[in-house]
């Protein structure tokens, strides 16, 4: 049983930094050793944020790109975001996924394409 539990998100002012952590576990699947980075705020559709195919190339999208980062440490098979230059446009809820279906490049920020999902953590920018 896949198990992904996001943690670090919260309330930052504009401008300010904050870095996401998405411990993973119950995987042996090759697939799904690639992860990424989603949001989703109210009303929208979720975003992809920032991929890592397997073989650690990675991608992002175009609104977080210069910003945020995306690293995973093997030893402890957790994943990171991190997230600087934070707008207000940013609030959402985070979540990060595996178990992707898929080739590197631009679907790594496809939400369809990943079969498992964490909780979700909630960063809230303010002016």
């Amino acid at each position: 049983q896949v198990q992904l539990v996001e943690s670090g998100g919260g309330a930052v002012e504009v401008g300010g930094s904050l870095r996401l952590s998405c411990a993973a576990s119950g995987y042996t699947q090759r697939s799904i050793y690639s992860m990424g980075w989603f949001r989703q705020a109210p009303g929208k559709e979720r975003e992809g944020l920032a991929g890592m195919y397997r073989d650690g190339w990675t991608t992002y999208g175009d609104s977080v790109s210069g910003r945020f980062t995306i690293s995973k440490d093997n030893a402890k098979s957790t994943l990171y975001l991190q997230m600087t230059n934070l707008k207000p446009e940013d609030t959402a809820r985070y979540y990060c996924a595996t178990g992707f279906s898929g080739s590197a490049g631009s679907q790594l920020l496809q939400s369809a394409r990943w079969n498992y999902w964490g909780q979700g953590t909630q960063v809230t920018v303010s002016s």
